[in-house]
């Protein structure tokens, strides 16, 4: 069952009623996601990605390096999906693992995640100008995809805007 990227709740303010297990899951992913994030080399946009395999343990972990490498296809979610698929060494299908990224994925990563068959993606803050996972482009949910992951955005949003911000503020 797939989520919408708006799904309600996440965030709406504090509620009589307790937290929805699958939130607090995906929240304790983003604040891994997020201490990754913080390690990204100077010049690249802070962005870290974390993939977990269906109990939780974690197989892959990358932040952006396109700066650092030179290399327009080293965002964070790719070079994750490419150390996860090495990891699980079950062939380059990563149906039942979970991708955590502090940022809306672009095209890019949101295809290279429908791809690999990402079982569930949970991702931050939205990303109004090149965002494929809701914001500007729906690939994942997309009805002509063959693979179509769970979604769940805005998970700790405003602390992963606030991470985002804090870099194009030092840029100016």
């Amino acid at each position: 069952m797939s989520s919408s990227p708006m799904s309600p709740g996440l965030s709406s303010p504090k509620s009589v009623l307790p937290t929805p297990r699958y939130l607090r899951e995906a929240e304790l992913l983003m604040h891994r996601a997020l201490e990754v994030a913080a390690r990204t080399p100077a010049g690249d946009v802070p962005v870290g990605a974390v993939i977990v395999d269906p109990e939780g343990r974690e197989v892959a972990r990358a932040t952006n390096r396109r700066e650092a490498d030179a290399d327009p296809t080293a965002h964070a979610e790719v070079l994750a999906i490419r150390e996860a698929v090495r990891q699980v060494g079950d062939g380059w299908r990563l149906e039942d693992c979970t991708l955590v990224v502090t940022l809306e994925p672009c095209a890019m990563c949101a295809g290279a995640a429908v791809g690999a068959r990402v079982g569930r993606i949970i991702f931050g803050a939205y990303e109004p100008k090149t965002g494929a996972c809701g914001s500007v482009y729906d690939i994942p949910l997309d009805p002509l995809t063959v693979h179509r992951p769970e979604l769940i955005g805005g998970v700790l949003r405003e602390e992963c805007e606030a991470l985002m911000q804090g870099f194009f503020r030092n840029l100016r």
